[in-house]
């Protein structure tokens, strides 16, 4: 691992079996076919972790026969299916592939322990107006509004069936508004990629699968608490509205809910592995002459912050198996980067500072040139989480 402070930075097709099907498949040939790009990506979205909400004893939500649990997994193993066969060097893993019961953390878990790049988790909803419809996609965060809340109680609820949920959820209530101030100081390092998926879902329901869109929203969704990647929860429709339920109840229906959310994904991994590759010019360390050490390549006009001493907050832009070259017209004139590597991957860090509050200060800035960047923070050179990183940071005070 080493750190380098560079610059300062201020201000095939297969037979289809039946009609439905083919529908399903039309809309999803409707748009441009993925291609890669023609440099290979610094950063590639390899492992897509698919939730479908509820299961075994809990069903979810029901109208007569029908289940919420049912619904959300056809349209899951549709939606892998898809990935799968138009994607194929993206692995699908699923949380669950047939009707059984699994815990919310455990969710979280499977996607956490094989490092997915991304979580989606479908679900249905319902309420108690037969008039509201449409589709809806969540990321985590603090519920706006009262439909938000009651959304993410229904969802959370599921929490009830297990044994130890008081201790496992450190005595979080589904049911006490009080609980979701929790949300409030959690801070979703992948909120920005979060949100640009959920966004393409709603676009792609609403233009090519003729759904209503009811917006991206934000609520405090625990399974979504708990992953440690971009991840978002997908409401398919209201199974309380009469023909919004007839439309999930139908194959065709989740064909093209599930092809919907394909395009969305097909377009957020094209978008995020073009990002990570800024074409620039690959740093050659016989060339360059670099040390696996602390080495300023640019003196900066400030103090210069060494990671590899106690707990410092940071704003990172970029990621890459790449070194990219150390010049500032690769960074878009971006000035005080920080350059660290950890696991093979080259992380490119910028307004360093032992207070998070100067950092929080300068990110919305940054984000204007990486709409990607988010905070972290670094213990004497290691990596350690915002949460941590924040009491410990309280605890000195």
């Amino acid at each position: 691992m080493y750190i380098i402070n560079l610059f300062h930075f201020r201000k095939t097709r297969r037979p289809l079996r039946t009609i439905s099907r083919l529908l399903g498949m039309v809309i999803l040939f409707s748009c441009p076919a993925y291609s890669q790009p023609e440099n290979e990506p610094a950063y590639k979205l390899k492992t897509v972790v698919l939730d479908a909400g509820h299961g075994g004893r809990d069903p979810g939500a029901m109208v007569g026969k029908l289940m919420e649990k049912d619904i959300a997994l056809d349209i899951v193993l549709k939606l892998g299916h898809y990935i799968k066969e138009y994607l194929p060097n993206v692995k699908v893993v699923y949380t669950r592939d047939s009707d059984y019961f699994v815990p919310l953390y455990k969710r979280a878990e499977i996607a956490n322990k094989i490092k997915a790049d991304l979580f989606i988790s479908v679900h249905v909803n319902i309420c108690g107006s037969p008039s509201i419809h449409g589709t809806e996609s969540y990321a985590l965060g603090l519920h706006r509004t009262e439909d938000n809340l009651e959304v993410a109680k229904k969802e959370n609820s599921v929490i009830l069936l297990e044994k130890d949920h008081t201790t496992r959820y450190e005595g979080f209530d589904p049911n006490s508004s009080e609980s979701y101030i929790m949300f409030e100081l959690v801070q979703n390092e992948f909120l920005d990629q979060s949100l640009m998926f959920a966004s393409d879902v709603q676009n792609q329901f609403r233009t090519r699968a003729a759904r209503h869109d009811r917006g991206v929203r934000q609520a405090g969704f625990l399974v979504l608490r708990e992953t440690s990647m971009p991840s978002v929860l997908i409401e398919t429709g209201y199974m309380s509205n009469k023909k919004e339920l007839n439309y999930l109840e139908s194959d065709n229906g989740r064909a093209l809910i599930a092809s919907a959310i394909f395009r969305a994904f097909r377009n957020y991994r094209k978008t995020i592995e073009a990002r990570s590759n800024y074409h620039t010019q690959v740093a050659e360390n016989k060339k360059e002459g670099l040390k696996p050490t602390i080495d300023p390549v640019v003196v900066s006009t400030r103090d210069t912050l060494d990671l590899y001493k106690g707990l410092v907050f940071a704003i990172q832009i970029a990621a890459s198996k790449r070194e990219l070259k150390p010049e500032s017209n690769n960074f878009k004139g971006v000035n005080d980067l920080y350059r660290i590597k950890t696991d093979d991957i080259y992380r490119y860090l910028t307004c360093a500072s032992e207070k998070e509050d100067e950092v929080q200060d300068e990110l919305k800035e940054v984000q204007k040139k990486f709409p990607d960047a988010y905070v972290v923070a670094y213990e004497n050179g290691h990596p350690v989480s915002i949460q941590k990183a924040r009491k410990k940071a309280a605890a000195k005070h």
